[in-house]
């Protein structure tokens, strides 16, 4: 019997083409960092996440060029200034491996259950397995040179309940708030880490950057990510948990900008991205309504930002349109 060759479906397409602009984009940042490294304990983990990222690339480009499906442009050697100085400190380089595979290994996980095709799904299955194992050296590695800083601990609960009032749960908009349970505190502590990644990478672009627009861009987008830190640090505090403190990552003093603006702005717009899907996330897992109406400003902080970072990047033709169907209602109209 003839073997009929199985089309690629919207999520496996549209999957594969986030991945391949998830892992080019930051496949030269993580190639900045090589140019660089100084630390023989963190070189290996940028080494195989280089590998990792070009191996990925290479993967989809294939599968794309089999469908004869259009190649997404993406980013070149172009976009890499290979002589530039140093712009962050090594331990920001493993902070950078650390975060992008939290996200990645996340990302991989949901695209599983969304995939059908054998080799698509084996495909991510590989993505998932060596995302995973690099995030857990990155996380061990942060962990031994003390730039880790734990989430809150709370003392065990010596029994399970269950809730009988309401109130207790639900209505906290005024009144003696009840303490925020383990969801909450695990919540909070990760949208504080991510934004004090965030600032740093922010920092380091700010300075380099001589565009007075996208200057000024980052700037609101700094101020933004240390709003959401202000805003959470302050409720561990009102809640007697410590605060978080930043950690010992750097930015250098170099002036001499390693990325194009355009894979400047795209990295950007991909963090603005992952962080509105993260604050929804977290949203989700709060009962106490202060905390919703917290993650619910933000959100539209968030998504305002994007848009404007969007607009920047359409009108200087940088932004690279994911793949669309036919607009069947005007083919109708045309008949």
């Amino acid at each position: 019997m003839k073997e009929h060759k199985i089309k690629l479906t919207t999520p496996e397409i549209s999957s594969l083409w986030k991945t391949y602009m998830q892992n080019i984009s930051n496949l030269y940042v993580f190639k900045h960092f090589m140019h660089n490294i100084q630390d023989l304990e963190i070189k290996p983990l940028i080494e195989r996440q280089i590998y990792l990222s070009q191996t990925f690339v290479d993967k989809i480009r294939q599968i794309f060029q089999s469908e004869n499906f259009p190649i997404p442009k993406g980013f070149s050697d172009d976009d890499l200034d290979s002589y530039a100085p140093a712009l962050y400190t090594d331990l920001y380089g493993l902070s950078y491996v650390y975060r992008f595979n939290q996200m990645a290994f996340s990302d991989y996980a949901t695209v599983i259950t969304k995939v059908a095709r054998e080799d698509i799904v084996d495909f991510f299955y590989e993505c998932l397995n060596s995302s995973g194992k690099l995030f857990k050296k990155a996380l061990n590695l942060m962990l031994s040179k003390g730039i880790y800083d734990r989430p809150p601990k709370m003392p065990y609960p010596r029994q399970v309940e269950f809730i009988h009032k309401r109130d207790s749960l639900l209505e906290t908009w005024f009144g003696e708030h009840r303490p925020l349970n383990a969801l909450e505190l695990g919540e909070i502590f990760y949208i504080i880490e991510r934004n004090y990644i965030g600032i740093l990478m922010l920092m380091g672009f700010i300075q380099v950057m001589h565009d007075k627009e996208i200057k000024d861009y980052l700037i609101r987008g700094k101020d933004l990510a240390e709003k959401q830190i202000e805003i959470f640090n302050k409720i561990l505090k009102d809640e007697q948990h410590l605060g978080n403190l930043p950690v010992s990552m750097e930015v250098t003093d170099s002036t001499v900008s390693p990325f194009s603006d355009k894979l400047i702005m795209f990295l950007v717009a991909a963090s603005t991205t992952a962080g509105l899907y993260l604050c929804a996330y977290a949203m989700s897992l709060s009962f106490r309504k202060d905390l919703a109406l917290h993650y619910g400003s933000l959100m539209v902080d968030i998504m305002r930002y994007g848009e404007e970072g969007i607009k920047i990047m359409i009108k200087r033709g940088w932004l690279e349109q994911p793949p669309q169907s036919f607009d069947r209602k005007t083919l109708f109209e045309n008949i």
